[in-house]
């Protein structure tokens, strides 16, 4: 790759460069080639702020003859709406050259933070949830509520989904607004339990740093895909939920760290060696998925710098091709 510059992204062009189909495709190769030993383990950094805290994930990536090595810096400020009228969370991804090391792109990372997790919970109940599954529920109606529905509507033949936010009026909106997109009844709900216990995939995309979906809610048969907790802090399943049921993980020491698989473990509950695969190994076909209509199956969704990585290449090379962005010489 020869320098010209490093290309500047903004949040609006990175949404126009990236569609959910297509890095739903690239996170599913990232993952089965991370199954199959080619391409080294992602890092993660969490440091803790006092009204928030800090993640970097950082990952290198052989793709199509390049390599690419992208760090995500993402802030998670819950109360930045009321105190600054800021989003709750904002970043920047850098992307290298991963021969030379030279700076190709700094992108915004909410997009593609947003798309590539909802592409990997699409990923995750192709190969987890049952063929059948007709019905979700989507707690959390923010940005990753959308996309999640968006891309398991992809995936699964969905007929009716449940939207649950602590903002009524949020989940209201949500629904007006899929129901009519995508084709299916999307129904607001004000009890979360019960909207649970009549459905086959279950996707949990908060801030939340207490649990609040039950072991006692969940139905045999159902998928959940447990997306919000990407630090210790945050939980969203009781962890009993955990126990005896199938775990499926994105990466089994980050989860382990910082997942809902962190809290079973804290709990004395589960153990590592009860994980039953990360997803690679699914998608590989290393190991196996659902092997019966009746199990629970848990996919603790940490996010990965893959993830990110795959994503941003994506987006910077079709900037490029498009001749979008801005370019800035930091060395001139």
């Amino acid at each position: 790759m020869t320098p010209e510059g490093t290309l500047l992204l903004k949040r609006q062009e990175v949404a126009a460069l990236l569609g959910v189909e297509e890095c739903m495709a690239a996170v599913e190769e990232v993952f089965k080639l991370y199954a199959e030993g080619k391409t080294a383990a992602p890092g993660v950094l969490g440091l803790h702020a006092r009204a928030g805290g800090f993640h970097i994930k950082a990952a290198l990536l052989d793709l199509d003859q390049k390599t690419y090595f992208a760090a995500k810096t993402n802030a998670n400020f819950p109360r930045n709406a009321e105190r600054f009228g800021l989003p709750m969370i904002q970043g920047v991804i850098v992307l290298c050259d991963g021969e030379s090391g030279y700076p190709l792109a700094l992108l915004d990372s909410t997009e593609i933070t947003v798309i590539r997790t909802g592409a990997a919970t699409a990923v995750a109940a192709k190969y987890l949830a049952r063929p059948d599954a007709g019905v979700a529920t989507i707690c959390g109606c923010g940005n990753q509520g959308r996309i999640s529905l968006r891309a398991l509507a992809k995936v699964r033949p969905l007929k009716r989904a449940f939207a649950y936010d602590r903002d009524g009026a949020q989940a209201e909106r949500f629904a007006a607004e899929l129901s009519g997109e995508l084709g299916i009844d999307v129904q607001a709900v004000p009890d979360l339990a019960r909207a649970v216990r009549r459905s086959d995939i279950c996707v949990t995309c908060t801030p939340s740093r207490r649990f609040f979906l039950n072991r006692e809610d969940v139905r045999p048969g159902t998928f959940i895909a447990a997306v919000g907790a990407d630090s210790p802090e945050k939980q969203e399943l009781e962890p009993a939920l955990l126990r005896g049921n199938k775990i499926v993980v994105d990466i089994l020491e980050q989860c382990a760290s910082i997942g809902e698989l962190h809290h079973a473990i804290e709990a004395g509950l589960v153990k590592r060696e009860d994980v039953c695969a990360e997803l690679g190994d699914v998608i590989a076909g290393r190991k196996a998925g659902r092997t019966s209509a009746e199990e629970v199956i848990i996919f603790d969704s940490t996010g990965t710098a893959l993830q990110d990585v795959v994503a941003a290449a994506i987006v910077y090379e079709r900037a490029v091709s498009a001749g979008a962005g801005v370019r800035l010489d930091f060395a001139a």
